[in-house]
C-alpha cells in the first residue's frame, strides 16, 4: 500500500508555517500533492481547516460550538449520514450557526474523496469507527474518532499500525483528557497526592429503559441500510436497529456499555494509575433486567483486571438500574496509601486516609454525564485541541496509540464475557493467551470491505 503520509503532513507542515505568518517561504515538492483548489482554500483563509462530520445523531451537538465558533477558523463542507433526516436535522441544526449551507451527503467515500476535506468527525455506529478511519488516513484526512474507537483488538491494533504508517492527526473522542480540572488532580495524584496509588473504581449508573423486540421489517424510508451496514456483514433489516438500539443488538454493530460508556470512566482510572495493559482480566456479567425485551447484551456487568504491581481497577457497570452506589451516576475513585480522590466531568474531590475532605476543583463548565450525546465545555476544549494540533500549535490531549490502551480494557471485558472464562494477558501486546477467546479477537467483514494491512 502506498504510504501517502507526505500529504497530512505536507499540510500540517504549511498550516503551522501560515499561522506564524510564513507566507513567504518555498513549498516543498511534496505539497504537490494536494489540489490547486486546495492551495488556493489554505492560503486564501490562512491556517483554515476544511472538516466534514460522519454519523449525525446523538453527538453532533458536540460539535456545533467548535465548529461554528469563528476563533478556530473552520468550514464545515460536508453534513453525512445513511438516514435523510439525519442530514436534514443536521443542517437545520447548523443553519442556525452559519451563514453558508455545507453539502449533504449520504456515502461517505464520495466525502473522502473530495481534496478540500482535512479533516473527518467520526461519529457513526461502532462497527464503523476503524473501517472509516483507514478509510480517511488512505485518503490523507485526519480524523475525531469517537469512542469506541475500535469494534475489536484487531481494529486496534491496525489502527496504530494505519497511523504510524500515514501520519495523520488522529484524536479520540474521549474528552475528559481535556479537562483542565482532571488534567490538574491526575497531575497531582502522579506527583504522590495520595501516595502510591494501588486500586481506581471506575462506575456508570444509567436507568436505560425496556427496548423492543428486533423483528425483520420494511427499511425505514431515507435509509441506506447497504451503508450502515458498511463493513459489517448483512442481513435483513429488523425493527428499530438503526436507531441507537443497535448498541444492545448483538455484536455485529455494537461494543455493549462497556464500549459505549464504559471507556470513559476507564481510560480516567489507566490514566490517573499510569499502567497499560492488564496481566488477568476476570468479568461477572449477565441480562439482569426485562428479560424478555429485545436487548441481547449483558445489562450489568463487574470487571477487575490485574496489573503489574497489584495494581487493581475494577469496572462497574449499570445499564439499567440508575442506583448512585457511589453517590453519582458515573465517575472514577482511586485509592492510595495516603488517601482517595473521587474524579467526574464536574471536577474532583481529595479526602485524606479518614475519609475528611481535603480540597477539591469544580468544573467552570459543565459537561454531560448521563444524557443520551453529552457535549459541553469539555467536548469543545477536546475538539479545539484536535484542530490547534493539525496547525502544530498543540499536541493531542488523546492520541490514538494512548486511547488504543483504554479501549482494550473494553475489548477484554466483551472477550471474557463472551468466552465466559477469565483471561490472561500478555501485558507487553495485550494480546490473550487462551485460543478460544482469540477467536473473537477480531470480526467477520462483509466481503470487500476487509481492511488492508500497512
Amino acid at each position: 500500500m502506498k504510504n501517502t503520509s507526505t500529504k497530512s503532513q505536507s499540510r500540517r507542515n504549511f498550516l503551522q508555517k501560515a499561522a506564524v505568518g510564513s507566507m513567504g517561504v518555498t513549498l516543498s515538492s511534496s505539497l504537490n500533492s494536494l489540489s490547486a483548489k486546495n492551495y488556493r482554500n489554505i492560503i486564501g483563509a490562512n491556517d483554515r481547516i476544511n472538516v466534514a462530520i460522519a454519523g449525525l445523531g446523538r453527538r453532533l451537538g458536540s460539535y456545533v460550538p467548535p465548529i461554528t465558533h469563528k476563533d478556530n477558523n473552520v468550514r464545515l463542507v460536508y453534513l453525512c449520514d445513511v438516514m435523510v433526516s439525519q442530514r436534514e436535522k443536521a443542517q437545520k441544526r447548523f443553519g442556525e450557526k452559519l451563514d453558508y449551507q455545507p453539502q449533504l451527503e449520504n456515502d461517505i467515500r464520495k466525502v473522502l474523496a473530495d481534496k478540500e476535506v482535512n479533516a473527518i468527525f467520526n461519529a457513526t455506529p461502532d462497527h464503523w469507527h476503524a473501517p472509516m478511519a483507514f478509510m480517511a488516513m488512505e485518503a490523507g484526512k485526519d480524523m475525531y474518532l469517537e469512542k469506541p474507537v475500535s469494534h475489536n483488538p484487531h481494529e486496534s491494533e491496525m489502527l496504530v499500525d494505519y497511523q504510524k504508517n500515514y501520519g495523520s492527526v488522529i484524536q479520540m473522542g474521549t474528552q475528559q483528557r481535556s479537562s483542565p480540572e482532571s488534567i490538574e488532580v491526575v497531575g497531582k495524584i502522579h506527583d504522590g497526592l495520595i501516595g502510591e496509588v494501588y486500586k481506581a473504581k471506575a462506575f456508570y449508573s444509567s436507568g436505560r429503559g425496556e427496548v423492543v423486540v428486533p423483528q425483520k421489517a420494511e427499511v425505514p424510508v431515507g435509509l441506506d441500510w447497504e451503508l450502515f451496514q458498511g463493513p459489517a456483514p448483512r442481513k435483513p433489516y429488523e425493527h428499530n436497529t438503526w436507531d441507537y438500539n443497535w448498541h444492545w443488538y448483538g455484536w455485529d454493530y455494537g461494543t455493549a456499555e462497556s464500549g459505549n460508556n464504559g471507556t470513559h470512566e476507564l481510560d480516567v482510572a489507566r490514566w490517573a494509575m499510569q499502567v497499560d495493559h492488564p496481566q488477568h482480566v476476570m468479568v461477572q456479567g449477565a441480562k439482569r433486567h426485562f428479560k424478555d425485551d429485545g436487548w441481547t447484551m449483558y445489562d450489568t456487568i463487574d470487571a477487575t483486571f490485574i496489573f503489574p504491581g497489584n495494581k487493581v481497577i475494577e469496572w462497574d457497570g449499570k445499564s439499567r438500574n440508575a442506583y448512585k452506589t457511589y453517590g453519582h451516576g458515573r465517575g472514577t475513585i482511586i485509592y492510595g496509601t495516603d488517601g482517595t480522590v473521587f474524579i467526574d466531568r464536574n471536577g474532583y474531590k481529595v479526602f485524606d486516609r479518614s475519609g475528611e475532605l481535603l480540597q477539591s476543583g469544580e468544573a467552570e463548565g459543565k459537561e454531560s454525564g448521563l444524557a443520551l450525546g453529552g457535549g459541553g465545555d469539555m467536548s469543545t476544549r477536546h475538539v479545539t485541541n484536535f484542530f490547534e494540533t493539525i496547525r502544530g500549535k498543540e499536541k493531542l490531549n488523546q492520541p490514538i496509540d494512548q486511547g488504543v490502551v483504554s479501549q482494550h480494557l473494553t475489548h477484554l471485558i466483551n472477550i471474557a464475557y463472551r468466552a465466559n472464562k477469565p483471561l490472561e494477558v500478555d501485558t507487553t501486546t495485550g494480546r490473550v493467551f487462551d485460543r478460544d477467546a482469540m477467536k473473537i479477537w477480531g470480526r467477520e467483514y462483509e466481503p470487500g470491505w476487509e481492511p488492508k494491512a500497512v
